[in-house]
């Protein structure tokens, strides 16, 4: 992480043994199913090359179609089922962790923060997917 910019941390602990989380936070099957921030958005495609120096691409858009964007980076370490560390389109690090705890997982995400919305914003916003995350990857045994 770059010093020089803002860091938010958020976290939570999901009800699913460590590799299942995994799955669920890396397969483009899945990522569709939970990576927005609110019930008026999505997610239409994911792509994923899950390896130092692959690439992915999320495109996200509001359910009314009145505007989207594609949120995209390129992978700098991963560590199955451990880690993943990465390099958005932006220039920001994003580092995730995935500790096992017992058959649930807690996942500490890291990021620097952008220049455009506050920090508070920034940090409800990846909380709230996050939590679809949680949400999601609970109801898949």
């Amino acid at each position: 992480m770059k010093e020089n910019k803002p860091v938010i941390t958020i976290e939570t602990t999901v009800n699913s043994p460590v590799q299942r989380a995994w799955n669920i936070w890396t397969s483009p099957e899945h990522i569709v199913n939970w990576s927005y921030a609110s019930d008026d958005w999505h997610t239409t495609t994911a792509e994923n090359d899950l390896k130092k120096g692959g690439k992915f691409l999320y495109r996200m858009e509001a359910k009314d179609g009145s505007m989207g964007f594609d949120f995209g980076g390129i992978y700098d370490e991963v560590v199955e089922n451990k880690s993943i560390e990465y390099t958005a389109g932006d220039g920001r690090r994003v580092k995730i962790s995935f500790n096992p705890k017992g058959d649930k997982t807690e996942i500490i995400e890291t990021f620097e923060a952008e220049n455009t919305n506050s920090l508070e914003m920034q940090k409800a916003g990846w909380q709230a997917i996050l939590e679809n995350f949680k949400k999601y990857a609970e109801t898949q045994f």
